[in-house]
């Protein structure tokens, strides 16, 4: 029986938002991610699954151009970050605001910033259960790098010191509202920000210790214990292990397994109540050809179990 989704409107419509952006870290590769995906038959898939799907192109971020766009502080290609982001908040706020699902393809996880904003736009009490290896929670006091793509967590909570360039990012996810799953690579700095914070974060040491199961029941019942507000799903394949998704910028050991990582998705589109979803960083220039092929197959996979494919 199909899972009702409290939020979409009906015909369930999936808006599909290729971002192929890399401004938020260093390795080229990123942004042909979307491209892969869709080129893979991701639209058909969906399609399959019984959802009406709107894809009208990847988004074209040549004409948001930063020519001047010196480090901020530390902080790499902040104005590119900040003007590609603001135009996908849009793109995702006006699929919400509509009652469709936008899944976003990236690119980088700073799109994040952008994707998020966009679901808060629409629903301010939206949770967001992110699932990575690394938190991406840095602030402008504790990132050692300046990637922004270790950043967007920080700037929708309204955390550290203020950057004036991302003024338009509403300080509006609270901690309770935000779980984290498959943590295993966090920065000092990023630790004590979690700890401060008390945002609820499940690691690969609780993935063992517990369960996919257990542990995703546990995150459901921190953020939303009574089953009623909408959910973004931000995936990194990162939180897979690197065995079943190679092709990605930041590989690190002891990741999701292949069946932990779409139990996640099955478990997220049972509650009805996913309203969007990011799948990020698949850098298919960073592996052998077979690799590249295996984490697209992946994350089309993932996409299909968050919208409903079962495996019975």
């Amino acid at each position: 029986m199909a899972t009702k989704s409290l939020f979409l409107s009906d015909p369930k419509t999936c808006a599909i938002v290729g971002c192929p952006f890399s401004g938020g870290q260093p390795k080229a590769g990123v942004d042909q991610g979307p491209i892969h995906l869709v080129e893979a038959g991701l639209i058909g898939q969906i399609e399959n699954l019984g959802w009406k799907v709107k894809f009208e192109g990847h988004h074209e971020f040549e004409d948001i151009s930063a020519a001047s766009d010196p480090p901020i502080g530390i902080l790499k290609n902040p104005r590119l970050v900040s003007r590609v982001t603001q135009s996908v908040a849009q793109v995702v706020g006006d699929h919400v605001a509509k009652g469709e699902l936008p899944v976003t393809l990236g690119g980088d996880h700073s799109l994040a910033m952008g994707t998020i904003s966009g679901t808060l736009s629409k629903y301010p009490d939206a949770c967001v259960v992110w699932v990575d290896a690394h938190a991406d929670i840095n602030t402008v006091e504790t990132t050692e790098s300046g990637n922004i793509h270790g950043m967007p967590v920080s700037f929708l909570m309204g955390l550290g010191e203020k950057v004036e360039t991302f003024s338009w990012v509403q300080h509006i996810l609270r901690h309770e509202n935000l779980v984290y799953i498959g943590l295993r690579d966090v920065d000092a700095g990023e630790k004590k920000i979690l700890r401060d914070n008390k945002i609820k974060a499940f690691s690969m040491h609780e993935v063992d210790k517990y369960g996919i199961g257990k542990v995703v029941e546990m995150a459901l019942d921190h953020i939303n214990p009574d089953r009623n507000k909408p959910i973004h799903l931000s995936f990194d394949v990162d939180a897979l292990d690197p065995s079943v998704a190679p092709s990605t910028g930041t590989p690190v050991r002891g990741g999701l397994t292949f069946r932990e990582g779409h139990y996640i998705c099955e478990a997220v589109y049972e509650t009805g109540l996913l309203v969007a979803m990011d799948l990020m960083e698949v850098n298919p220039s960073l592996a052998d050809e077979a690799s590249v092929a295996q984490t697209v197959a992946v994350g089309c996979s993932l996409l299909r179990s968050a919208l409903g494919e079962t495996l019975l």
